[in-house]
């Protein structure tokens, strides 16, 4: 699917009955401007496709019977996300149309034993949150899962130093077998910066790098509009190297005066001065990595993830002001704060499902992703992607 291409007859008439509601052959020919010959070819293939069913006639004043209205059907089948932590799993079921119909979170892998354990209980996981809806036999269309670690393009997992028994082992193909439908998997953090891209606080906003903060620094780059792997599938993986301080194996941030990032924040907010002075240089050094990775990408946004983004006093709000020192550059690039919390990397999951595998969801290849429509926020879900990671 190239980003220049003309989208078919057929991908426009989907694409508008499933982004914009019920239409008759006429409102779709004359809101497309080609001709009605191609719209009820168009709308002949969806109906054989099962994408179509007839939607409630619109009563009007004239005489005669009412004009034939058709709607998309996003019933017919679903698409899952995945996003696998050691802490938790987190399942996101959409229908056709992207509305998300179901979301569950399950203990995290670091309960099972060892592989293939871990493997088996995301497996069932997914086959829980499935069987508490009603799908047709061909129902589920593709799995999309965020993974922590170098995914190759096949879903064959090169390295993960956070779970280390999948390190070489190909999750795509086994989730293929264990589903029968096509499976897309990647970088965890990666599918966090494609969700605040599609549907968070990046959207419209084609070149960006999402930084995720928590117990590790890691990060994830969209430009052009596209997530950025690179040849070896390790673009944006430079959390442990352009941040000084941190463990070079892992990316994992080290306190000092407190064991855990919140025990520090709590010390700074008290006033203790150890705290305050660590706190503050971590910020420093924080605005310093960022300022080399804007020169290095020149991106329109960078977007804070992570359990620390939520601390606007002590984070935030000091790294944007302490970001201009840094950059010393005529112009300001905007800090943002994420939109999508825990659930970023689960929510960009479905969207590479969608995104990589039109035509097994559609049955047409050149279908774009469907903007996605999350299920209001759970308070309770918790706020830390970088938990697993």
């Amino acid at each position: 699917m190239g980003a220049t291409s003309p989208l078919s007859i057929v991908a426009r008439s989907a694409l508008r009955l499933r982004d914009a509601g019920p239409a008759t052959v006429s409102d779709l020919s004359r809101s497309l401007e080609v001709s009605r010959t191609s719209v009820e070819n168009a709308v002949a293939v969806l109906s054989d496709s099962g994408l179509l069913v007839d939607a409630p006639a619109q009563v009007g004043g004239g005489a005669g019977r009412p004009a034939r209205r058709y709607s998309f059907h996003a019933a017919a089948g679903v698409v899952v996300g995945v996003d696998v932590g050691v802490a938790s799993v987190r399942v996101v079921v959409a229908d056709l149309a992207g509305v998300v119909i179901a979301q569950r979170t399950f203990p995290g892998v670091a309960e099972q034993p060892d592989g293939p354990a871990k493997l088996a209980a995301v497996i069932d996981d997914v086959r829980r949150t499935l069987a508490r809806l009603s799908l047709p036999r061909t129902g589920l269309r593709a799995i999309g899962v965020s993974l922590p670690g170098i995914v190759d393009d096949d879903g064959r997992v090169t390295t993960s130093v956070v779970i280390p028994e999948w390190s070489g082992i190909d999750i795509g193909s086994q989730l293929r077998q264990a589903f029968g439908c096509p499976v897309a998997v990647d970088n965890g953090v990666r599918l966090a910066a494609v969700a605040e891209h599609h549907l968070g606080v990046a959207q419209l906003v084609d070149d960006v790098i999402y930084l995720s903060v928590g117990n590790r620094i890691a990060m994830g780059l969209i430009l052009g509009g596209r997530p950025r792997r690179g040849i070896h599938n390790a673009a944006g993986d430079i959390g442990r190297l352009a941040f000084r301080g941190l463990n070079t194996e892992t990316g994992q941030i080290s306190w000092r005066t407190a064991p855990t990032a919140a025990e520090v924040f709590a010390l700074a907010r008290s006033g203790e001065r150890a705290a305050r002075e660590e706190l503050d240089g971590f910020i420093d050094e924080l605005a310093h990595g960022i300022a080399t990775l804007i020169m290095t990408v020149d991106p329109a946004m960078v977007v804070i993830g992570g359990g620390l983004s939520a601390a606007h006093e002590q984070l935030l709000d000091p790294l944007r002001a302490a970001l201009p020192g840094h950059l010393g550059l005529p112009f300001q690039v905007p800090v943002a704060e994420a939109r999508l919390g825990a659930e970023a990397a689960a929510h960009g999951a479905v969207v590479h499902a969608f995104q990589r595998h039109p035509g097994d969801i559609y049955g047409i290849e050149d279908m774009p992703a469907p903007p996605i429509t999350p299920l209001p926020h759970d308070p309770a879900a918790g706020d830390d992607p970088e938990e697993k990671q």
